[in-house]
């Protein structure tokens, strides 16, 4: 089985994987710093920051979803935790589950991403 682990589907996987752990230290830590330090209280509410990250995960997940070593299940935790980030960012209706919605989909799509870059790893060491 020939691999798809170029440098550059190893910098998409990594870049993707600490996109989400950014946007994961955004909606669980700045909350909490900012109960101190209410300086901090400005940027955990920014909501250009949360859009700009669903923003920049765009090219990303579409690059993963269209490699060659892509799992339906990683394709659905992919797809469903882009889906989950980008509801808590753009759909007002359910703004009061922002941080819900992108913790699980922020996870979500990690695991789809570190699915995917193990499956290629394992898969080169054969």
């Amino acid at each position: 089985m020939k691999s798809d682990r170029t440098p550059r589907a190893a910098a998409v996987d990594g870049t993707a994987i600490t996109l989400s752990g950014l946007c994961l230290l955004h909606c669980l830590a700045l909350p909490l710093l900012s109960t101190a330090l209410p300086i901090v209280g400005i940027w955990a509410e920014a909501e250009w920051l949360h859009k700009t990250f669903v923003v920049a995960a765009l090219p990303f997940s579409l690059l993963a979803l269209t490699s060659n070593r892509i799992t339906l299940p990683t394709g659905l935790m992919i797809v469903c935790g882009y889906g989950l980030l980008a509801s808590g960012a753009f759909v007002e209706a359910w703004h009061d589950y922002e941080t819900q919605l992108t913790v699980i989909g922020g996870i979500l799509l990690a695991a789809g991403h570190a699915l995917r870059w193990r499956r290629a790893h394992v898969s080169d060491q054969s």
